[in-house]
This record gives C-alpha cells, sequence and structure tokens, in this order.
C-alpha cells in the first residue's frame, strides 16, 4: 500500500525542486539497468521524470524490488530531488534538468506483458488498439486529445455563458421520428410493447425550449444515429447544439465567428477572421463539385460543354444534345506520365462514380495529345482556352461529360484526389467559410418522393408558394472547415400550416404528422417565436485541427466502422430472461434460411 499521498506531479519536477523531498506515482514507461544502477522513467498524466536506485542510496529491500519493475507497473516512490550531470540533461523534457534519487519504492500494482508495446501503438491494427483502449489512451498523444477536447469544451461553454445561453440537457431516451437515419430503439419495459428511440439530434427538443421562452439555448449534446459508418461518422457522436429565438441568419454567423474566434484563440493559438467568406450552394458546387469545398488550393471546374457543341467526337456530342453537361480540370505545372493518366482514370471510373475520364494533354507547340487527338480541330488550344481560365501549353484537361449532378460530383471527388495526390493542398491554411442556400429537398427516383436536404423544420426562402418543389430555396448553412461540414443548421418553421405544408412535400399526410409530431405542431399554434440555430461536430472539429485520420482518434471509447466496441465486445446477444422482462423475442436467421 502507498505510505502517503503523492507531494508532486511527475512533470511539474524542476530545478526549483532541487534538494527536496518528493513522493511520486505513477507508470513505469522505460527500464534500463546500466550495470547495477537503475534508471525509470516515471509517467503520470502531467509527464515525465527519470528515477534512479542507486545502491548507495536504496537499501538492498528497496534495489530487489527496483529489479522486478517491467513497462507499466504502477509504483510509488519517494526520493530527493538532484540535478542532473551537465552532459545528461535532456532539453525535450521540462524535467530534463533533474532527477530524483529514490530513498523508497512500493509496487502498488504490477502488469504483465503488454499484448501492443505502447510506443510502437501507430504499427497496431486499429482494433487490438480499441480492445486494449485504456493502454491505447496512456499514450501521450492520446492523453492530448482528451485534454485537448476538454479545453474546447470548457471554452465553448465559458464563451457561450458570456453571450447570455443557458445550458440545457435534453433527454436521450425519446420518441421516434422520421427526421432522416435510422433510429436506435430502446424497449420499455414499463409500457410492453412500446420503444422509446435515442435522439438523432435534440432538434425538436430546442424548438420546444424555443416556445418555452428559453431564447438562448447550448448543450453539448449525445447524438445517435444507426447508419452506414466511415472515417467521420460513429454510431454516437458529441455536437455541439445551439438555438435562439427572435434571431436571423446574420445573428447566427456573427454569434458563430466570434463563438470561434475565441475557442480557436484560446486553445488552440490559432488566429482566425473576424467573418468567414460566404458562398451559395448553387456556386460552390459549380466551381468545385461539393457543397464543401477544400478551398486551401486552387483547381476548379470549367464548365466547357459548349467547347464540344459540334464536336466530331459523337459520345460528347450526344452528351449536349441530350441536356447534360461537360465539366473539366485544368492541372498546371505537372507533366503526366501516361501510367499516371491510366491510373486517374481507372480510379475516376471506380471509385469517383464516373462513366469515362477523358485526358488532353497540350504539348509544347499546342497541339493535344489524347486518345482523341486525330478528332480535335489543330486550334484546339485556342478554342478551350475561351472556356477554360489560364490554360495554357503543357496543361492537361481532365475531362467528364453526362448528366450535370453526376459529372460534377465526380469531378469534385476527382479534384480531392488530385490535391492529395499532387501535393496541391496548404496544409498549413486553415479554410473557414459559409455555404448557403441550399435546395430545400432533394428527390430519390427509386422512391419516388422527396426527402429534405437538412430535415424537415427547416424553413423555406420567401417566395417558395411560387415554386416547383424542387426549386425551393432552404435558409439553411453549412459552415466548412478544411473541405468538411464542420456544422450545419437553417431558419426553422414557427408555423404549423408551413410546417404542415413541408411535410406534404416529404409524403407525410396531416395524420402521420400528427401522430409523430402533434407535440411539436401544437406549440407551434400557441405562440412560437421565430428561431434559428445550428449544430457543430465536436469530434470533426478536434480530428480537424489536430490532423487525425479519423474522429475515432479523438473519442475515448469509439465503434469500429461496423460499429462494433472490441473492448466491451459490444454489442451482445442479450439472454432470454433480459428479453422477457421487456417483452422481446428474437429470430436471428441463419445462412441457410436467408
Amino acid at each position: 500500500m502507498p505510505s502517503s499521498f503523492r507531494s508532486h506531479a511527475c512533470g511539474v519536477i524542476s530545478k526549483e525542486h532541487l534538494n527536496q523531498t518528493v513522493t511520486l506515482n505513477g507508470w513505469v514507461n522505460r527500464r534500463r539497468d546500466h550495470g547495477g544502477i537503475i534508471f525509470i522513467d516515471l509517467r503520470d498524466r502531467s509527464g515525465l521524470v527519470q528515477l534512479v536506485f542507486d545502491p548507495s542510496v536504496c537499501d538492498a529491500t528497496t534495489m530487489e524490488q527496483a529489479h522486478k519493475l517491467r513497462s507499466e507497473f504502477v509504483i510509488e516512490v519517494c526520493g530527493n530531488v538532484v540535478a542532473r550531470d551537465q552532459a545528461m540533461i535532456n532539453p525535450k523534457l521540462s524535467t530534463g534538468e533533474i532527477e530524483i534519487d529514490v530513498a523508497s519504492l512500493v509496487i502498488l500494482n504490477a502488469a504483465k506483458a503488454l499484448p501492443f508495446q505502447l510506443d510502437e501503438a501507430e504499427k497496431v491494427d486499429e482494433e487490438l488498439r480499441l480492445a486494449y483502449r485504456y493502454l491505447d489512451l496512456r499514450r501521450e498523444k492520446m492523453h492530448n486529445f482528451l485534454k485537448l477536447r476538454h479545453d474546447v469544451v470548457f471554452a465553448l461553454r465559458s464563451a457561450l455563458n458570456d453571450e447570455a445561453f443557458y445550458e440545457v440537457e435534453t433527454p436521450l431516451l425519446s420518441k421516434s421520428t422520421p427526421e432522416g437515419a435510422r433510429d436506435f430503439l430502446v424497449p420499455c419495459r414499463l409500457q410492453p410493447g412500446e420503444f422509446y428511440a435515442l435522439p438523432q439530434s435534440p432538434q425538436v427538443y430546442k424548438q420546444l425550449l424555443m416556445a418555452s421562452g428559453v431564447e438562448k439555448y447550448f448543450q453539448i449534446a449525445r447524438c445517435f444515429r444507426d447508419e452506414d459508418l466511415r472515417a467521420n461518422r460513429q454510431p454516437e457522436f458529441t455536437q455541439l447544439d445551439i438555438e435562439m429565438s427572435f434571431t436571423n441568419e446574420e445573428h447566427i454567423f456573427s454569434l458563430m465567428e466570434r463563438v470561434l474566434g475565441r475557442v480557436f484563440g484560446d486553445v488552440f493559438n490559432v488566429q482566425i477572421p473576424a467573418s468567414f467568406d460566404r458562398y451559395t450552394y448553387k456556386d460552390v458546387f459549380h466551381r468545385y463539385g461539393s457543397d464543401k469545398p477544400d478551398m486551401r488550393f486552387d483547381l476548379e471546374i470549367s464548365q466547357i460543354t459548349d467547347l464540344f457543341a459540334n464536336s466530331d467526337l459523337g459520345f460528347l456530342k450526344a452528351v449536349v444534345e441530350k441536356g447534360g453537361s461537360i465539366g473539366a480540370l485544368c492541372v498546371k505545372d505537372h507533366q503526366f506520365s501516361r501510367s499516371e493518366l491510366d491510373k486517374i482514370v481507372a480510379k475516376t471510373i471506380k471509385d469517383f462514380g464516373a462513366k469515362g475520364l477523358l485526358y488532353i494533354r497540350f504539348n509544347e507547340d499546342g497541339s493535344a495529345n489524347s486518345p482523341v487527338s486525330k478528332f480535335l480541330p489543330e486550334d484546339f488550344l485556342q478554342q478551350a482556352q475561351a472556356h477554360v481560365p489560364g490554360l495554357t501549353k503543357n496543361d492537361t484537361l481532365l475531362i467528364i461529360a453526362g448528366d450535370y449532378a453526376d459529372s460534377w460530383t465526380s469531378l469534385g471527388r476527382l479534384r480531392l484526389y488530385l490535391g492529395q495526390e499532387l501535393d496541391l493542398v496548404d496544409t498549413k491554411k486553415l479554410s473557414l467559410c459559409w455555404v448557403t442556400k441550399f435546395p430545400l429537398l432533394e428527390y430519390d427516383v427509386e422512391e419516388g418522393r422527396y426527402y429534405s436536404v437538412h430535415h424537415p423544420f427547416t424553413r423555406p426562402e420567401e417566395g417558395w408558394e411560387k415554386k416547383d418543389p424542387a426549386q425551393i430555396t432552404a435558409r439553411a448553412y453549412d459552415l466548412v472547415m478544411n473541405g468538411e461540414e464542420l456544422g450545419g443548421g437553417s431558419m426553422r418553421i414557427h408555423e404549423s400550416d408551413l410546417q404542415e405544408k413541408v411535410f406534404s412535400f416529404l409524403g407525410i399526410d396531416k395524420e402521420r404528422a400528427r401522430e409523430s409530431f402533434g407535440f411539436l405542431l401544437d406549440a407551434l399554434e400557441l405562440g412560437c417565436p421565430p428561431m434559428g440555430g445550428i449544430a457543430l461536430g465536436l469530434d470533426r472539429m478536434i480530428a480537424l485541427m489536430t490532423n487525425a485520420p479519423s474522429i475515432r482518434e479523438v473519442i475515448a471509447f469509439p465503434k469500429t466502422q461496423k460499429g462494433i466496441c472490441p473492448l466491451m465486445q459490444s454489442p451482445t446477444v442479450i439472454d432470454k430472461e433480459q428479453l422477457k422482462e421487456v417483452f422481446i423475442q428474437t429470430r436471428v436467421r441463419k445462412a441457410e434460411d436467408a
């Protein structure tokens, strides 16, 4: 057992503590035996300090115990702070000028051989790291992620408190409503056969809080969505959730610019613009093929449909005649080899959704080098220059044709790929912008119905009544950071008749609307104020600012891309008695029955 509580944290010991006796607790980070004298790097969350077990200082029992020490043993030591020899000073450590001459040692807990060495964790399969996440989190890098996350949350709370916001918690056991992704369902023992749903977001609750007169609400909210996973998705995640009454887009933009300016300055020591550039959805999609453009590099899409209106290239001419579009990326200052171009063509078709990719390289004399060169006029470079800004000799055009939305989406993905492959991205640059005026609805051809681009409570732009549903613009906005959607929001519908009309666009009739959202429709009829809000992905913000490869790195206990927690080995099969208590029977189909 420990003889006394530690007097200092490991990482704070310095020359100021010379000749003092200190008591330290921590983990054995590294052990070195130098001919009878044993050196131990002791670690706690504050940092490292070097311990010296010298037979001239320690008694025989202490030295015997010191010889047993191995990585990740938990120990307590008591000893004297002494200066290191000048030649042994480690400038990389805050404690590098001193060491501890240990007088006594208590092994608080031994450690078996580790499933992986902490200093080699980056080389270990991620699933093994997650199975022993508590070991993974002992690493300085991972600890720093947790500390940074704490600092960001603390700064956000402080900034929003200064803006007169209330932090209000909303329920995790809620009602299943048709809002987008599939719900996670929770059976209710007290109401047999009925279920709660875990909230995909606090959306309806924060609107109800505005109806309650709260006026300024925020929450560090846990959200749950049963959807396909990838690097930036988890079944459970955290967002900063904000809602305001009597507001508009300008107020929300200004608020977020102030709050983020403070957080980025205080936590990351990064100065960001006082206001962010703004673009419409239509503009960024046309220029970048994406609604979350990475503006840390140039390379915009050029509309070149008219260039091939009278072309001898039948497949391109056919696209034009069918009302399709032809777009191009102009790559400068890079001489592609044939193998590079073949690789890009294959990847564009396989991974980026295009039916094909045509490349045209321009030689020093201005002639075109392409699989279709013989179909191009001699002055093709001059003709193309009228459609592609900045096009010159030695440049390469990468061309995709077809339906506008599909072709531009493929070009956008190709643009991001080229940005990485050709090292075009300025990774030291921080790019923040607002994207506005999204479509209110998107049409699913397979299901023959409209879906909300944001959510069913998004307010349409004025004049929506005179437009076809596909042409209605939403008072919605996204905050984009380095090519990732950091957050999104909208002005909300606060009138029940308009809300019912939007529900009808989505195929939700009055009866179903009343069944799913009756509580909200009632609130809208009982003096609900105009309102708007935004939600920012907290996990994504930390991942972006730390250049983490995925949000799993910055979440304490994440799931894999299959939604599994290797540490807790969940989800798991529940025994029949537990299921019986909640009135559930299960039947898992075997492969031979499928």
